[in-house]
């Protein structure tokens, strides 16, 4: 007898044992070891575990309350989660995730060709033909004329012109989700004339710019040959929420309109750094700040806010890089890769060759060849439990996890300038096809001087702040987890 209770209790202490030690290495947290730090208590530290099953997408929408509580602040949804099936038939924007690597291609492409264009970045993605939107990804919501339409607008933090479809349509409009914003019934709206000297500022800021018959103000912006759009510049009331209304707001009223990648949106929200971007027309009540927060799992929803209330005091900031001043981008200047709690002493002129973006609506993060190389090597070297998978269109280092009911996987960090550390959330570095392709969420540039890109897969669960006022951009995790 004395012998059976011995046993059950050593089981006992052993199961509750290894619940402690998998409760310790959880993905989403971070203790530190009392005493001497070794080689295998760092590894053990820098590492996430997962379950295999939350790989995959989920068919549950989990809303945030965080926006509910504040001012200035609005939902964010994803095209591609289950939140977005709450407001509407997802049949018509369901794509693989093939399509939607190559539309991420595209974007990114595009930027790595307007900047080899124009090597002193001071340039537009609006500038030049061929420039892809990317996949649209992440939509809010606002209200638009007196009484208000609401219109969901695709953010992009790399266009500064706000534009949303509007009729009578004289060319041609898309199927978007709500009604077509209809300037007839909006007693706030007014057309800018031409010429004028606002209607001049749009050729000033390498848009496309033109006079109707009857002396109205015309702008045209063209993302690809298949995304663009083409109206009045006009006027008209803003409400970003119910207590947060901007009048006389510079939009662009489309009449001509395609954008087979909004998932229907309306339109885009001009995020970027320029003379008609929001922020530069809400600076008074803003100052030239606005953070967003992605969530790091599909199900759940994000959040927008503008201005400095209520910023995390875990925030830390790090210098925009003053090689893009003057450009509609926002530039860091980042220094190091670590991947497993080890910095990999990448040389300096490896990115300062490159350049750094921060992109909302680029996906995958894009890296030098020389950074993307030593990457690749140090995440192989602790995921030699796995077997190796076919590469995933421009993703080249993937694994098969099947028959592993969880998923151990090092840590990645990105370092910045000012001293600024940003640890990767666990459901940021690994981008599922399926469980038996789970690939590195980074891509390799095709040449040094392409500019890295920072994507939005890489932001998940960090408030990210941008304070183009003082010229930094800061992050803090576990805003929107």
């Amino acid at each position: 007898m004395a012998t059976f209770l011995f046993s059950n209790l050593f089981a006992f202490f052993h199961l509750t044992s290894l619940f402690f030690f998998l409760l310790l290495f959880s993905s989403n947290k971070s203790y530190g070891f009392n005493g001497k730090t070794t080689p295998e208590t760092r590894e053990l530290h820098h590492r996430h575990i997962l379950e295999t099953s939350s790989l995959l997408p989920s068919t549950v929408c989990k809303s945030s309350s965080k926006v509910m509580n504040e001012k200035s602040s609005l939902p964010i949804v994803d095209k591609h989660g289950p939140c977005f099936g709450l407001h509407q038939d997802k049949e018509n924007i369901a794509l693989s995730q093939a399509e939607i690597l190559r539309q991420d291609q595209a974007r990114a492409d595009s930027i790595h060709s307007m900047f080899s264009l124009n090597p002193l970045f001071n340039t537009s993605l609006q500038t030049k033909p061929g420039i892809s939107i990317g996949t649209g990804k992440y939509q809010v919501t606002m209200g638009l004329g007196s009484p208000k339409t609401e219109v969901s607008l695709v953010f992009d933090t790399a266009s500064q012109l706000t534009w949303a479809q509007c009729q009578p349509c004289s060319g041609s409009c898309y199927d978007q989700r709500e009604p077509i914003f209809n300037p007839s019934k909006s007693s706030s709206y007014t057309n800018i004339r031409c010429p004028s000297t606002t209607c001049n500022q749009i050729s000033s800021e390498g848009m496309q710019r033109g006079c109707s018959s009857s002396s109205a103000c015309l702008y045209a912006v063209t993302y690809s040959n298949t995304t663009y759009s083409v109206g009045f510049l006009a006027k008209e009331t803003l409400a970003i929420t119910s207590s947060d209304v901007f009048q006389g707001f510079l939009f662009g009223c489309g009449q001509r309109n395609r954008f087979p990648n909004g998932g229907r949106a309306a339109g885009v929200l001009g995020l970027g750094r320029g003379w008609f971007s929001i922020l530069s027309q809400t600076a008074n009540k803003y100052h030239k700040i606005f953070s967003y927060c992605l969530p790091s799992r599909d199900e759940s929803t994000g959040y927008l806010k503008f201005g400095s209330a209520n910023l995390p005091s875990s925030i830390k900031f790090t210098p925009m890089s003053k090689s893009l001043e003057g450009s509609h981008y926002y530039g860091l200047d980042i220094v190091d890769i670590g991947v497993g709690g080890e910095r990999l002493s990448i040389d300096r002129s490896v990115f300062s060759t490159s350049g750094t973006v921060i992109d909302s609506a680029s996906l995958i993060t894009r890296l030098p060849p020389a950074a993307y190389k030593r990457v690749r090597n140090h995440f192989l070297a602790r995921m030699t439990n796995y077997p190796k998978a076919p590469a995933f269109e421009n993703l080249g280092t993937c694994f098969d996890f099947s028959g592993n009911s969880t998923v151990v996987m090092p840590t990645i960090t990105l370092y910045f300038d000012g001293g600024v550390e940003m640890p990767i959330d666990a459901r940021g570095i690994l981008y599922v096809n399926k469980i038996s392709q789970a690939c590195l969420a980074f891509a390799k540039n095709d040449d040094d001087n392409d500019v890295m890109i920072i994507g939005n897969f890489q932001q998940k669960g960090y408030e990210v702040v941008y304070d183009e006022g003082n010229g930094r951009v800061g992050f803090a995790p576990g805003g929107c987890s």
